[in-house]
């Protein structure tokens, strides 16, 4: 049987930053410890909310290795590790290991892509020079490469592959990996929108943006599910569904990132590419925030 790395919701944290655009990392430590506080079940850091993309390499590990001294071993620690260069992804991910992380989160190949083929052989390439387990990383809406679950099948049979984030929105291709690949193989929702919906197909809790402004709610929507209460679960889901897309009403991380500043929280702009949202988008944002007492 596989090591599941955790069940319930993960939060995917913001990289707080200072206005100078350098790691704050005195904020950091102050989310990570919010977090905790709040139940949620592991941190996953350099992500996609975490603008793993716009790091440079020491930044990138410096992250991992601050966030990995902070927590302390109390909850898994996720290091984002992908790319879309096989050799690159071996590099952060054995320095993540190095650092003490409990897992890697790693992304399909962006930009270049590759054949489900080449997805099994990327995989297999990074497995085979880790030892800590892997969560792939399925977000087609941004890579452009889609995991398909007869690839998740043949993933699955490698002894440290053993889960993914799946945010392809495609809850039939879902159903089908869970069926193929059954218990020993770990789904979790990378859509606050789709929880309850993926676990009651067989998932175990999500990796989630929401999990920034509301980790005890987040927590909460996979953890009734968990405990037999299905009602309570839904009820959540659905009572918070317009905060889950109002966070995505401009690209991730700006609205999330936008709505903690809201909150007082000041986790500092996005870097670019990533631009400041509209006034309208805003409004939209903060009136969601206003709905649920967070401002």
């Amino acid at each position: 049987m596989k090591q599941t790395v955790f069940t319930g919701a993960g939060v995917a944290i913001v990289t707080p930053f200072t206005a100078d655009n350098k790691i704050n990392y005195e904020k950091l430590a102050e989310l990570l410890e919010y977090q905790i506080a709040n139940h949620t079940d592991a941190i996953v850091i350099c992500g996609t909310t975490g603008e793993g993309s716009t790091l440079d390499h020491d930044e990138h590990s410096e992250a991992i290795r601050f966030t990995v001294e902070v927590v302390n071993k109390r909850i898994p620690v996720i290091a984002g590790t992908g790319s879309n260069d096989s050799n690159y992804a071996v590099k952060l991910s054995n320095e993540a290991e190095k650092a003490g992380v409990d897992a890697l989160l790693s992304v399909t190949p962006y930009y270049n892509k590759t054949s489900q083929r080449g997805l099994i052989a990327h995989y297999n390439f990074i497995a085979d020079r880790v030892s800590v387990p892997i969560i792939t990383y399925n977000v087609p809406s941004r890579t452009g490469v889609n995991i398909r679950p007869e690839t998740y099948l043949e993933l699955s049979k490698h002894p440290r592959i053993v889960g993914t984030k799946e945010a392809s929105g495609d809850i039939s291709a879902v159903a089908k990996t869970i069926a193929l690949c059954g218990e020993d193989f770990s789904v979790y929702s990378g859509n606050d929108d789709q929880v309850t919906a993926l676990m009651a197909l067989g998932g175990k809790g999500s990796i989630s943006v929401l999990s920034n402004i509301l980790p005890k709610v987040a927590h909460d929507i996979p953890a009734k599910f968990l405990e037999g209460d299905y009602a309570a679960s839904r009820q959540l889901q659905l009572e918070y569904l317009d905060l889950c897309n109002n966070l995505f009403v401009d690209v991730n991380p700006i609205p999330v990132k936008e709505a903690m500043n809201m909150m007082g929280l000041d986790v500092g702009p996005c870097r670019l590419p990533l631009y400041e949202m509209t006034d309208e988008a805003k409004a939209k944002l903060r009136a969601s925030l206003a709905r649920h007492g967070l401002v």
